[in-house]
């Protein structure tokens, strides 16, 4: 479904604006633009997972490939240098792209011949493939790889200085040694020569980082020529892996890749009479690009959920989110008990890890409601597997959670009794999903009684309260707490306003900002039973989201009305952070505004209206997969990650709510 012509790939602006993606199932990547400029510090052809999901490493930064064809040169790649000089103009010579499934394919017209290229990586591995054939062409055509390499933390930057790596010929290429101590990596082709080199590349432009205020400049070194001629009908393959004995046979390699994809798509569609659209295939397939290994010693086989890429790593919150669009939407409730397991062995002092460091094995625990999405997790997995098993082998360490909640627990998280709410925060420590943080500047604060942590934490007591009668376990105390909770949830109705307050007992008072965290206490599937507000307050609440938050993309953080709304979102990071969360577009928050519309109007048609725009965003950005965040003002340029896990969930999740 996704496909450009020359109209795309032949401009710069708009070829360097869309990025592709391919993921290895453990954490690695490889990505770039379509004119095959890098942009990003984060792009490159290999981003090895060393300590799987994490320990991300840059090792292939790219190949300049150049084409020989009837005595003339083209050179098929694209090169920014300082001031913005592009050298050599590669991107001209593309004639398509198109996404096959996940993997990105690129037509080169060099005259008469039609050069064919593909990139992937093999599941499991830190194994990238880039496979070239040639189409159509008059006579044989030579084809050279200019073999870019570096060795860096996927977030930093490569300055060359005096390094010196240790290249040394192995079977059908190279193998690099980047320093002592460094993981070995190999080049290697199926075919051709291979000429050693060992050169520095200097002063690489990278636009992107440069829009974030962050270092613009990136060295390559160039380590190898790979050279082949080819006629029609031939093929090559290039491997870059951290494993010495990749398999070369890119035809097998590309045959599996696709087998798996097409699993993926079956799977998700066991009683569908009717195929998916086509926009929603691709989701599926994106939801797997997110699901990675995070293997502990009592679980070899554990899984995780990679926020968003290319920068984010696995965190609690948004993995317990996406879960449920992410695995149970496509047909993987495997993977989903799995991960509600690995999760488990994280526990402490009933709270789930936030965030899982890049460097180190301490898990941060510095969040309010990963916890409470955890029980939501559970209800949704057991819904749709009547999974007995794991209900009970998880049930103590929920109930370990419901107490350490009240009688408190890190970062002043306790159970206030005298209305039954939640209450969490001190100064210096974001606690909530809005938890941008630059230095010591909390930007949303939200000290107090946020709303949607008490949805969720009374959505967490009902949830116990179904748990502990199918166990046959006491529930009294459980229901006690929810009722209290619900009795007191008139509380957030501002009637003056029309409604609910954001946060109740901050040391400001209540918080009056109108953002769309009051759409939890309405979409939750247990409060359509057991509701917090009352019918016309929700009605309210969804209309009032709908004309000042609902945009095509996701909702605002904040209202435009708001004197703290800021429409854009760019510049350093103190300047990107500080609208993160006010007023920028979170695509993940069509899921709840679409649930919620659904409870209220009871009309699948046009809730799913509210969706079809993303199929459209498919084509840019992150294409084939959906972004992160967008612009609060229009035209709600795309921002942030290229592809984030609970968009993609969610959106996949609330077009299931739309079928049923």
């Amino acid at each position: 479904m996704i496909k450009f012509g020359r109209e795309i790939c032949g401009d710069f602006t708009h070829s360097t604006s869309r990025e592709w993606l391919v993921t290895n199932g453990s954490g690695g990547y490889a990505s770039g633009t379509v004119a095959e400029a890098l942009t990003r510090r984060y792009h490159g052809l290999l981003v090895a997972a060393l300590k799987p999901p994490l320990g991300r490493t840059l090792l292939l930064a790219k190949l300049d490939e150049t084409v020989v064809c009837n005595e003339k040169t083209y050179p098929l790649f694209t090169n920014v240098w300082a001031e913005n000089t592009i050298a050599p103009s590669g991107y001209r010579n593309i004639e398509q792209f198109s996404l096959e499934g996940t993997v990105p394919v690129w037509r080169f017209a060099c005259g008469d011949a039609l050069l064919e290229k593909r990139i992937w990586m093999q599941q499991g591995s830190n194994t990238t493939y880039v496979y070239y054939s040639l189409i159509r062409a008059t006579q044989p055509l030579q084809l050279t790889l200019k073999a870019l390499v570096t060795y860096r933390d996927y977030h930093g930057n490569t300055q060359a200085k005096n390094w010196q790596m240790s290249v040394s010929e192995t079977d059908r290429g190279l193998a690099i040694d980047a320093f002592l101590g460094a993981t070995p990596f190999y080049l290697r082709s199926d075919s051709g020569t291979v000429t050693p080199a060992h050169e520095w590349n200097y002063g690489f432009d990278l636009a992107v980082e440069r829009y974030r205020g962050l270092d613009d400049r990136e060295d390559r070194l160039h380590v190898a020529n790979f050279e082949a001629t080819l006629k029609v009908g031939q093929s090559l393959t290039f491997v870059a892996s951290t494993e010495q004995n990749s398999d070369l046979n890119g035809e097998l390699a590309l045959r599996s890749q696709r087998h798996y994809e097409q699993q993926l798509i079956q799977r998700s569609t066991p009683q569908q009479e009717k195929p998916l659209p086509d926009w929603v295939s691709q989701l599926v397939l994106a939801a797997d690009q997110f699901i990675v290994n995070r293997p502990t010693a009592n679980e070899p086989s554990g899984k995780t959920v990679i926020a968003g890429y290319h920068w984010f790593g696995d965190w609690g919150r948004d993995t317990m989110i996406s879960l449920p669009g992410l695995t149970l939407a496509t047909g993987r409730p495997e993977i989903a008990r799995s991960i509600l397991r690995t999760f488990a062995k994280y526990i402490d002092r009933g709270m789930l890890p936030n965030r899982f460091p890049d460097a180190g094995e301490t898990p941060e625990y510095n969040t309010v409601d990963a916890t409470l999405w955890y029980f939501e997790a559970i209800r949704a997995y057991y819904r749709a597997t009547q999974d007995n098993d794991l209900l009970q082998e998880l049930f103590p360490a929920l109930a370990d959670i419901i107490d350490w909640h009240r009688r408190g627990t890190r970062y002043n998280i306790h159970l206030d009794d005298a209305d039954g709410f939640l209450y969490a925060g001190e100064a210096g420590v974001q606690l909530t999903w809005m938890d941008a943080k630059v230095g010591d500047w909390v930007v949303t604060p939200r000290i107090g009684k946020p709303i949607e942590i008490n949805a969720l934490w009374y959505n967490a007591l009902r949830i116990m309260v179904q748990f502990a009668q199918w166990l046959g376990k006491p529930y009294q105390d459980y229901e006690n707490m929810a009722n209290r909770t619900q009795a007191s949830f008139a509380r957030f109705w501002n009637a003056e306003l029309g409604y609910c307050y954001d946060g109740l007992d901050g040391p400001d008072g209540n918080d009056r900002a109108f953002r769309p965290n009051q759409l939890f206490a309405i979409s939750l599937p247990l409060l359509k039973e057991k509701p917090l507000l009352s019918l016309e307050q929700q009605r309210a609440i969804v209309d009032e989201c709908g004309r000042m938050l609902l945009t095509s993309h996701g909702l605002r953080s904040l209202s435009p009305d708001d004197p703290q709304y800021q429409g854009h979102y760019g510049g350093n990071q103190r300047e990107r952070d500080g609208a993160y969360h006010q007023g920028t577009v979170w695509g993940w928050l069509l899921g709840p505004f679409v649930q919620a519309h659904l409870q209220i109007y009871h009309n699948p048609q046009q809730a799913r209206q509210f969706l079809e725009p993303m199929a459209h965003h498919l084509t840019a950005h992150g294409m084939g997969s959906l972004s992160e965040i967008f612009d609060g003002d229009a035209p709600m340029t795309p921002r942030g990650c290229i592809a984030q896990a609970w968009t993609v969930a969610e959106v996949l999740r609330a077009w299931w709510a739309t079928e049923q």
